[in-house]
């Protein structure tokens, strides 16, 4: 068989263990190794290649951001810092029609600013947001849509846990995908809160006006956010300046959080027990899911798959611009059946070989790796929320208990759109993303 024959096999047994319910780390775990043993066709290679990787994946330097920053959103989420943010924006934005609603996706933003994780921010802001939103009268597809919409932010704004691994896969710069990500990220957040300005023109009793807030009042709210920005600055500024790798200035992050989560009067010792133990629970099941797909990749490596593929679709002559188009359908289809993180780990050791030997606007091979990076994001926020899976509408679903879940999915279309307009512009202009690379990034 050729290589890309047996590669569709693999994914082919891949498949058939995610329906079956098994985990994902463990479903590309199996098929890989049964892949592997079928190539090799004795157990020695693979028993040798099993040593090896292991070590070789977890002793990475660059891999230890990945619990920080998850540390970070923890002490973020039980110290009350997300409290304070939509206190901040909504005090600003909160007398306008729909301003409640855009406030929640602003302090989604910047929650997202000092988390990296979609489900933690929708879980966390969608707690603090919900009776607010319900308070003033808030039409449930709107509420929970925005909320569901707002918390794919988490990873879109950076520091982002998806970004991370995706530069692990391609050897690419973490600082630079960051900077790659923030116009995109605060793109996406403008959007989605024009969304809510149109729905509400639309429907002015789905988001009605709230109380103007007394400026000593939004002064005050200024102050308690305050800390959390001065956060996010240290830890994004430290990265573009270049005085602290990823690494480093996610320890200062988690640490500065951590403080300021105690000195705040939100964290206690089980609270601090909490973080701990949410933390190292996300941290084991991304390394699983991690050690998982680098055994999948070891087999599709060893089949040729990525090569032939990518040789395939060069022997085609087909248009640059609609390969990728058809990659990103595959990832909204992808996204209806897997969970973020899984998507970029299945598919980029596939995929970043055919858009890597393709041509895109003229662009060098680094620029193309981070623009590529930024759009895979981007389809990979959409899975968030697209149905039949969409996480976050699921999770913000459940602590809207009196909203029907077709509803929410209701309520996530409009924005959705506003994704995919922001996709194409994305696709016609990549310097959104490099702008920022290509002025500070050195």
């Amino acid at each position: 068989m050729s290589g890309i024959a047996i590669g569709g096999w693999i994914f082919a047994v891949l498949m058939v263990l995610l329906v079956l319910r098994v985990p994902i780390g463990i479903a590309m775990f199996v098929s890989g190794a049964g892949g592997y043993l079928y190539l090799t066709g004795d157990s020695a290679p693979l028993l040798n290649t099993l040593k090896q990787t292991a070590y070789a994946r977890l002793s990475n330097y660059d891999l230890v951001v990945i619990p920080l920053f998850l540390l970070m959103g923890q002490f973020a989420t039980h110290g009350g810092l997300s409290k304070a943010l939509f206190r901040f924006v909504a005090a600003f934005m909160g007398h306008w029609r729909g301003g409640v609603a855009m406030a929640s996706i602003g302090a989604c933003a910047g929650f997202g600013a000092i988390c990296g994780s979609s489900l933690a921010t929708a879980a966390t802001m969608g707690q603090v947001a919900l009776p607010e939103l319900k308070r003033y009268g808030y039409a449930g597809s709107l509420a929970t849509g925005a909320l569901a919409a707002g918390g794919t932010l988490g990873i879109m704004i950076p520091p982002s846990v998806p970004l991370v691994i995706y530069a692990i896969l391609t050897q690419e710069s973490i600082g630079k995908l960051f900077m790659a990500a923030v116009l995109p990220g605060v793109i996406a957040m403008l959007g989605y809160m024009l969304v809510v300005q149109i729905m509400v023109r639309l429907n002015p009793a789905a988001g009605p006006a709230g109380p103007v807030v007394p400026w000593n009042e939004r002064l005050k709210a200024l102050a308690q956010v305050t800390p959390v920005l001065l956060v996010f600055l240290v830890v994004i500024v430290g990265i573009y300046g270049g005085w602290a790798n990823p690494t480093e200035a996610a320890a200062i992050g988690a640490a500065a959080c951590g403080v300021l989560a105690i000195v705040s009067g939100g964290l206690r010792a089980r609270g601090l027990l909490a973080c701990a133990l949410g933390t190292a629970q996300a941290t084991a099941m991304i390394y699983l899911v991690l050690l998982g797909a680098d055994m999948l990749n070891s087999a599709l490596a060893l089949s040729q798959m990525p090569v032939e593929l990518a040789a395939w679709v060069q022997a085609q002559h087909l248009p640059s611009m609609l390969v990728m188009v058809v990659i990103l359908l595959i990832y909204i289809f992808l996204g209806c059946v897997m969970d973020s993180l899984a998507m970029i780990l299945l598919t980029i050791p596939i995929f970043y070989p055919v858009v890597m030997g393709l041509e895109f606007h003229g662009l060098s091979a680094t620029d193309k790796s981070i623009w590529f990076g930024i759009l895979a994001l981007m389809v990979v926020e959409i899975g968030l929320v697209h149905p039949p899976v969409g996480m976050n509408v699921y999770i913000i679903n459940r602590l809207a208990k009196d909203v029907p879940l077709t509803e929410t999915f209701k309520g996530v279309i409009p924005f959705l759109l506003s994704d995919l307009v922001r996709i194409v512009v994305l696709l016609a202009f990549p310097s959104i993303a490099l702008v920022l690379v290509r002025t500070f990034g050195g």
